[in-house]
């Protein structure tokens, strides 16, 4: 009887737990999520906020525009074909921007074709022009982001010219030139070439090209448009095809005898170029006058930090504060220029014009990040005839436009 009730009990245990054990085991797996730590990152921000310094809110002295009368259209302009404005992003590159769009302007002008170059294109072979000199010159010549409008005609006629859907120097997804970056990296490396002795130029122009390559990438040795293969060369012959000796840079300053060319003494001219054809004030503002009227763009340089000038309206004018229009003449402009209020600062081309209430204004293509900040004429500024004559320094033309002007230099 009771061996029955052990079994018995046995059996009741065995089929009580026979389920149990009969259940697969669960397997566990593993998922990837984002590390948080909200109260970690509470403490953090804690913290910034305790040691953040009180932001102190920079101001400046600007003009007050109310009541003064300026165009608000770009449309109230007479203006040329030009390609549509482009930002050349966080770079000191506006001589090439600026200078690529009027020669851009130049080939519609001529050979009535719409063509977008790449402005990055003349630059990287600016760079190398740059490192060259930098080595020849023992580390004295300057290495900087800037330059003239010249040097574009310059590097097209050595290294030639691409499209810019060819070549950007932006990375894919890349909004915005940034060349902040690889400029450091430049300039620290010619530093240490400097500090070395260290004057190969094959190994230093190799390292700067290596730099470049990583940030803006190669430019092309060949490429293929509407179905032809081109080298840049061919292309600027073939394409383009502009007369690159056409074109002049002509100044206005008095520290350089009038009607002859001489050197523009500014940085960025860091090739000593004397190719600038140096004339007096009125004549210099008269050819501006007479050439956008005929049909020809330009591409201006100089000052554009002022009081008189608002980006968020997009004008720029002289205020009667600073010195009164009728007073500005060779004198005002040289001693701007001579203690450096004025300087070599900006590259811009003027595509257009406006004669209204007896003075006149011109049209502004800006690639600055200035000009972006108007919300009617975005890439536009409009500049008063007195902001041009105070403050702008060179322009580049086509020497048919200056015809007149050209006969009264001896050489």
């Amino acid at each position: 009887m009771k061996k029955t009730i052990q079994y018995t009990s046995v059996l009741l245990i065995f089929l009580f737990l026979t389920p149990v054990f009969a259940q697969q085991e669960v397997k566990n797996k593993g998922v990837f999520v984002e590390h948080q730590n909200e109260f970690y990152q509470k403490i953090l921000q804690g913290i910034k906020d305790f040691n953040k310094k009180p932001e102190q809110k920079k101001e400046e002295f600007i003009m007050d525009f109310t009541g003064v009368d300026y165009p608000k259209s770009v449309n109230e302009f007479k203006s040329y074909w030009f390609n549509p404005p482009v930002s050349q992003g966080n770079t000191g590159t506006c001589w090439s921007f600026s200078t690529t769009s009027f020669l851009e302007s130049e080939v519609y002008r001529i050979n009535h074709i719409k063509l977008k170059l790449s402005p990055i294109y003349t630059v990287y072979w600016e760079y190398v022009e740059k490192t060259k000199r930098f080595i020849k010159e023992r580390g004295n010549s300057e290495f900087g982001q800037g330059s003239e409008s010249n040097a574009v005609l310059r590097i097209w006629k050595k290294y030639g010219i691409v499209p810019n859907d060819v070549y950007t120097g932006l990375k894919p997804g890349q909004e915005f030139h940034d060349h902040s970056k690889m400029f450091q990296e430049m300039q620290t490396y010619l530093n240490s070439v400097k500090q070395n002795d260290a004057w190969n130029e094959a190994e230093a122009v190799n390292t700067i090209k290596s730099i470049m390559n990583h940030y803006i990438g190669e430019p092309p040795a060949k490429f293929t448009y509407n179905g032809k293969e081109y080298t840049p060369k061919d292309f600027l012959k073939d394409v383009v095809k502009l007369n690159l000796n056409d074109y002049i840079d002509i100044m206005s300053l008095m520290e350089e005898p009038y009607y002859q060319k001489v050197e523009y003494k500014v940085p960025d001219n860091w090739w000593h170029s004397k190719e600038y054809y140096n004339v007096p004030l009125n004549d210099f503002m008269s050819a501006i006058k007479h050439a956008i009227r005929n049909g020809y763009t330009m591409a201006l340089g100089g000052d554009v930090s002022e009081p008189g000038i608002n980006s968020k309206l997009g004008v720029a004018v002289i205020p009667t504060f600073d010195i009164p229009s009728a007073d500005i003449n060779e004198y005002s402009r040289q001693f701007r220029f001579s203690n450096k209020t004025t300087t070599d600062d900006h590259g811009i081309h003027l595509v257009g014009y406006l004669h209204k209430d007896g003075k006149d204004w011109y049209l502004i293509k800006d690639s600055g990040s200035g000009a972006r900040n108007n919300k009617n004429h975005k890439g536009f500024y409009f500049y008063r005839q007195d902001y041009v004559k105070l403050k702008m320094i060179d322009f580049m033309v086509n020497k048919n436009a200056v015809e007149d002007l050209l006969k009264k230099f001896k050489n």
